[in-house]
């Protein structure tokens, strides 16, 4: 059975934009690539999909773990939720129809772990119940505004673990209570 879990780069108030919490430092980036290339795949919302093709086509200047991460990204499969999207790229399929009922699917057929792409997917699977467990990769900084980790109020979680990735990142592991 697979465990869903939702992970992102999230400033000390809360905020996930990626375009204004830094970027990740060598070390955090190979843990992301770590990461993907043990997915058993990722669920994706349309927005955060659509950031994330950037993977599918090399681009000059990458350096080896920018490849090894696009590499894992390729091969992983990956199934969006959108109502708006006709096609998807290459290894991704269009998730249509009830969401519970296709993501329960998933949870039942798939072996290892499924990422939850996207705050407002999250939020869906959250109400849902369906998320095993919440990686928030704390930054320290303060935006002020943005996008929040938690889009509702979440669920009672409990701290499962915690890991100190690079000088300045530290994740945190909570599953519901």
């Amino acid at each position: 059975m697979a465990k869903l879990f939702f992970g992102m780069n999230q400033s000390l108030d809360g905020y996930v934009d990626h375009t204004r919490v830094g970027s990740p430092s060598p070390k955090l980036f190979r843990h992301f690539v770590e990461q993907t290339d043990a997915l058993a795949g990722s669920l994706y919302g349309r927005t955060l999909y659509g950031l994330m093709t950037y993977w599918d086509e090399d681009q000059q200047g990458w350096d080896a773990d920018h490849r090894a991460f696009a590499a894992a990204w390729r091969k992983s499969p990956k199934w969006i939720v959108s109502s708006t999207l006709q096609a998807v790229g290459p290894n991704a399929t269009l998730l249509r129809g009830d969401l519970e009922t296709e993501v329960r699917r998933l949870k039942t057929e798939i072996e290892g772990e499924i990422e939850i792409g996207g705050p407002k997917l999250a939020r869906t699977l959250t109400q849902l119940g369906l998320i095993d467990e919440y990686r928030i990769y704390l930054h320290p900084e303060v935006l002020g505004h943005g996008t929040p980790f938690f889009a509702e109020a979440r669920p009672p979680l409990r701290l499962a673990s915690y890991e100190q990735i690079d000088d300045n990142v530290l994740r945190l592991s909570y599953t519901p209570v």
